[in-house]
């Protein structure tokens, strides 16, 4: 089988979710406007492709030690359903269902945890989640990080594991991704598609002749 396989942020919806999700914490006091801050410098980092993604993800792990998982996860259904799925772009959407109707087996492969991509993908219709663990013991969170991160290298890992359980064949598959920071696993797949790319994938597509695509 193939599979389209699409990003999560600046691909399926048109910001990065980690921001989003500060702004929303500083408006109901559970945040400072350092941490914003702190995320837009984050965020500037990744869009020039210069970030140190296990550094920062360890880092935004650590506060959640000793939280409770299941009302963390209820949190970011909540948080999701008012704040990012409205920001899902009507292209995103019908690329999905194109893609379904071609026999494609549509995921998400993102450097974001399942609980924010799990209730992104039960409302696309996109049941397999590729993406960042959070370690958690006796129902809570550690603060760690289970490795590999999925970013980077650490995509391709994840993926190809995802796969092999699946009997999907990547090299017959498309991937959808804003960022250089995906360039193995855009390498990965038959078909790699940039959408709304950063300067350097922008540029890397175009010598390449991949496809380009802005969904706003």
């Amino acid at each position: 089988m193939k599979a389209a396989i699409f990003d999560l942020d600046r691909t399926l919806v048109p910001v990065n979710t980690a921001s989003l999700f500060v702004r929303w914490q500083l408006e109901r006091g559970e945040a400072r406007r350092r941490d914003l801050l702190k995320s837009l410098f984050w965020l500037g980092q990744y869009t020039l492709g210069v970030i140190d993604a296990g550094d920062i993800a360890r880092r935004a792990a650590r506060p959640l030690r000793g939280k409770n998982e299941a009302a963390f996860r209820e949190l970011m259904r909540g948080w999701v359903d008012a704040q990012v799925l409205p920001k899902v772009t009507e292209a995103a959407k019908r690329e999905i269902a194109a893609r379904r109707s071609e026999g494609f087996v549509c995921a998400i492969l993102t450097g974001s945890t399942a609980y924010s991509a799990d209730p992104l993908g039960l409302a696309l219709g996109i049941e397999h989640i590729i993406g960042s663990e959070l370690e958690v013991r006796g129902g809570s969170f550690t603060g760690e990080l289970v490795d590999p991160l999925c970013f980077g290298h650490g995509k391709v890992t994840r993926a190809e594991a995802w796969a092999s359980r699946h009997g999907i064949d990547l090299s017959q598959s498309v991937f959808y991704s804003d960022s250089i920071s995906d360039l193995p696993m855009l390498e990965r797949v038959k078909e790699p598609i940039a959408v709304n790319p950063d300067p350097r994938l922008r540029v890397l597509a175009k010598w390449r002749g991949w496809r380009r695509l802005y969904w706003t």
